[in-house]
């Protein structure tokens, strides 16, 4: 475990790139970081933005795709969290100079109608939930040459940049709904299905990390459920996920 003093050193280098739209070493060169460790970084840096006025408005998940979990040798999704800083108006504008290499990722958003009792252990994390949208997730690494670990990334509080969310409707299953992504002239397409299996499988995964992680699922706070397709480059122009049955979402990057 390192030290509370490295803890806020580290936090407060990733806090520097993203401020500063300038990327980072990886902080695997010369410190070893265990989960714990990632998590409490994130914590720090979370800190720093909450300092600044921002408000945390959700969670996000990562490695929600079997495949990304093989690729990084883990088992486990991680959690991130998102900040009001974060969020685009449904298609509104985003200032692409705010970011160092910027992404877009389809993801399927969920809404928290009231609070998850973390301690209960028959607490139904579905039941919390009240409506679903679209939405686009904004990634963007802040590490130098896309050089990181898995503890890099959650201590970069998984990547987490900016995201846009469609319009809201009724919960239903959406287990293998078709998914496309444009942006830039290019497409991605995909299933909901990438995500863990099913989306509401990651609202299951979210609410075991929460526990162990004790992060806090609020009334009014949304979920982004992870990725359906592999991340595209975000540029100038219109992007837009669409997901069969659910909606469409976009933002336009100037």
């Amino acid at each position: 475990m390192i030290s509370a003093e490295l803890t806020g050193i580290l936090a407060q280098r990733l806090d520097t790139a993203q401020t500063s739209r300038r990327d980072t070493p990886s902080l695997a060169d010369g410190h070893e970081l265990d989960i714990d460790d990632a998590y409490a970084v994130q914590a720090g840096l979370l800190a720093l933005r909450q300092a600044r006025g921002e408000r945390i408005v959700g969670v996000k998940l990562g490695f929600t795709s079997k495949a990304k979990m093989a690729q990084m040798g883990v088992s486990d999704v991680i959690v991130g969290r998102l900040t009001d800083a974060m969020r685009i108006a449904d298609g509104g504008e985003v200032d692409l100079s705010r970011f160092i290499h910027p992404k877009a990722e389809p993801e399927v958003a969920y809404r928290i109608s009231r609070d998850v009792d973390l301690d209960d252990p028959s607490a139904d994390i579905v039941s919390c939930v009240d409506a679903m949208a679209p939405a686009i997730e904004v990634i963007d690494s802040r590490y130098r040459d896309f050089r990181f670990t898995y503890t890099d990334v959650v201590a970069d509080n998984t990547s987490a940049s900016a995201f846009a969310i469609g319009p809201w409707r009724p919960v239903e299953n959406v287990a293998d709904r078709a998914v496309r992504l444009r942006t830039g002239g290019q497409e991605a397409t995909g299933s909901t299905a990438a995500i863990l299996g099913d989306p509401v499988n990651a609202l299951h995964a979210l609410l075991d990390m929460a526990r162990r992680r004790r992060i806090p699922l609020e009334a009014g706070q949304v979920v982004l459920a992870g990725a359906a397709t592999a991340a595209l480059p975000l540029t100038a122009g219109i992007t837009e996920c669409e997901v069969a049955g659910v909606g469409s979402v976009t933002m336009k990057g100037c």
